[in-house]
């Protein structure tokens, strides 16, 4: 795929997965929009950019978890007349609590952002990408949307819905110049953690690195999805299908159970 001369918007761009996609579209020479929370991270990243690579590196600053806000982001780019033709869907955040202690607030965020934001902003740019014929969809999911997650319900599920949406849309999508790709990381070296806790990490972390190069040669072979993270998240992605269910939720469960269980009640931030 050529990258030279295109504009990949990317977000959660600030840190993680994100900042090595937008350092690799730069190096290949795309332009780009970084999308995040953190101005000044955003704005570092995107001078760094513009200074090693030569590339135009635009930011907006933005809260994709409150309601309504990818459209506003849709509606700025568009008064700043930059053409999205790569789509990077990577901000998200999970939370490991049992699911009648978590923070109502926090939940609704989590939805909103890992699923509201990214059909949104799929659905924005989707059209113009097939009007010309070209371009690029990544959804980055988990391979915690191959199977129910114990205390870490909400997140499963919305992931879940990633996995089942990016498939689905890489299915209508065939025939065209467009490629679409659910993007399924296991454990990753990232702050995601910092978030969800490590009581979440299944299997070792590997580096954000690693995930985007497996990214990028997805996009090559056209593929509709692509796991990473070596023989844990292959047994994760593999067991619904080579066990009952039920089965597979016991044991996801014995798997995530907390190694000391917070007080019932206690706030548990995300």
């Amino acid at each position: 795929m050529q990258y030279k001369g295109q504009r990949a918007l990317v977000t959660g761009a600030s840190s993680g997965i994100g900042a090595v996609f937008a350092r690799e579209f730069a190096r290949r020479g795309a332009d780009l929009v970084l999308v995040a929370r953190s101005e000044g991270k955003l704005a570092a990243l995107a001078d760094e950019l513009s200074g090693s690579y030569g590339v135009d590196a635009d930011i907006a600053v933005a809260d994709l978890a409150k309601p309504s806000a990818a459209a506003e982001l849709a509606a700025s780019l568009r008064t700043r007349d930059l053409q999205i033709d790569i789509l990077i869907n990577n901000a998200g955040f999970g939370l490991f609590a049992p699911v009648y202690q978590a923070d109502h607030a926090v939940l609704s965020d989590m939805v909103r952002l890992n699923v509201e934001a990214l059909v949104d902003l799929t659905r924005e740019y989707l059209p113009g990408m097939l009007e010309r014929d070209r371009g690029a969809i990544v959804n980055v999911g988990s391979t915690a949307g191959f199977q129910p997650v114990p205390y870490m319900a909400v997140y499963g599920a919305t992931k879940a819905f990633v996995l089942s949406f990016t498939e689905a849309l890489w299915a209508e999508t065939r025939g065209t110049g467009v490629r679409v790709t659910a993007l399924c990381p296991g454990s990753t070296d990232t702050g995601f953690f910092d978030v969800a806790g490590d009581d979440a990490q299944v299997g070792r972390r590997i580096s954000p690195e690693k995930v985007v190069q497996a990214a990028f040669r997805a996009l090559d072979r056209r593929a509709s999805t692509v796991v990473t993270g070596g023989l844990e998240s292959w047994m994760l992605t593999n067991s619904s299908r080579l066990a009952p269910r039920q089965l597979v939720a016991r044991i996801a469960e014995r798997t995530m159970r907390p190694k000391k269980r917070p007080p019932v009640n206690q706030a548990i931030a995300g």
